[in-house]
């Protein structure tokens, strides 16, 4: 996986319009041996556009408000590429700045193994939210959504419902479609159990774990750190109780692999009680992640 320090870095406005995204595709197809680096190029710029330039939403944003994000595809495979046709494995990054900073945190770090998908030079890349035109169009739109409603809900509690309705939408359409990562019963953590536990109440606490870590916690911890670090700690009490009901669930997971270099950097300072107390609850959740979080109990 790539350094996320890295990625952001790379990241640099593509559009100067009032939608949604700034978004930056970034194609890696070292592996597929007959690829056209032109093909590739006018590939990476076709994505970027369809993500940045399509109104996602009803609201407008300014330039500066649009949310940066993250597409790294890694290309796997290219069965036929006279035709077009390519695997790949995916990471999707997407961030929101934290108020008062520079900083900005994450709020989606989420692996994607499963893309497959066609694309000829200057072919349009369209979205239609009551039908599957094809599986690009989807696998792109999906996680324009997901992003759009991961965004919304750090900045008001459960406000991302809609977009994720509007994913949900994408996963129906293409249920019969034959193409992996959208059904139930091929993987546990796939595209579909990704929005299934955005969408169920069973999970909510996280999304709403979400609004309190990043409104109530990170946007006032340079006025307030002691305050702010309780803030995300009592975020986290949510997210163990989630996962006490519903162990390594994918929106637990997708919440930590986000969360995990920042909340370690958090809490090495700070009230040592509460240091410790939220690195017992993280260790609950994730016993991996052991070693990431001892720099709060040193």
């Amino acid at each position: 996986m790539l350094k996320l320090s890295i990625l952001f870095f790379f990241l640099i406005p593509t559009v100067l319009l009032s939608q949604e995204l700034n978004c930056r595709v970034i194609i890696n197809a070292q592996a597929i041996q007959s690829s056209d680096p032109s093909t590739i190029s006018e590939m990476e710029v076709a994505f970027s556009e369809f993500l940045n330039n399509t109104k996602w939403t009803s609201d407008q944003f300014k330039v500066e408000e649009r949310i940066n994000c993250n597409i790294v595809l890694t290309l796997t495979d290219a069965s036929d590429p006279a035709l077009g046709q390519y695997q790949a494995s995916v990471q999707v990054l997407s961030s929101r700045p934290v108020y008062n900073t520079n900083h900005e945190t994450i709020l989606l770090n989420f692996g994607d193994r499963d893309w497959v998908f066609e694309y000829v030079n200057s072919q349009p890349i369209i979205y239609n939210e009551n039908s599957f035109i094809d599986n690009l169009s989807s696998l792109l739109s999906y996680y324009a959504l997901v992003i759009i409603g991961l965004d919304y809900d750090s900045f008001g509690r459960l406000r991302g419902e809609p977009y994720f309705n509007l994913a949900w939408r994408v996963v129906t359409n293409a249920q019969n479609t034959g193409f992996i990562g959208w059904d139930q019963f091929n993987s546990i953590r796939n595209r579909y159990w990704l929005v299934e536990n955005l969408l169920n109440a069973q999970m909510k606490p996280i999304r709403e774990a979400s609004y309190q870590y990043h409104l109530q916690g990170m946007d006032h911890f340079l006025e307030n750190p002691e305050e702010a670090r309780k803030m995300i700690s009592e975020s986290i009490q949510k997210v163990l109780k989630v996962n006490q009901a519903r162990p390594r669930s994918i929106l637990t997971i997708s919440f930590l692999d986000a969360k995990t270099d920042e909340l370690s950097k958090i809490f090495s300072k700070g009230d040592p009680s509460l240091r410790k107390r939220t690195y017992n609850m993280l260790i609950n959740i994730d016993a991996t992640k052991r070693s990431d979080f001892a720099e709060m109990i040193k």
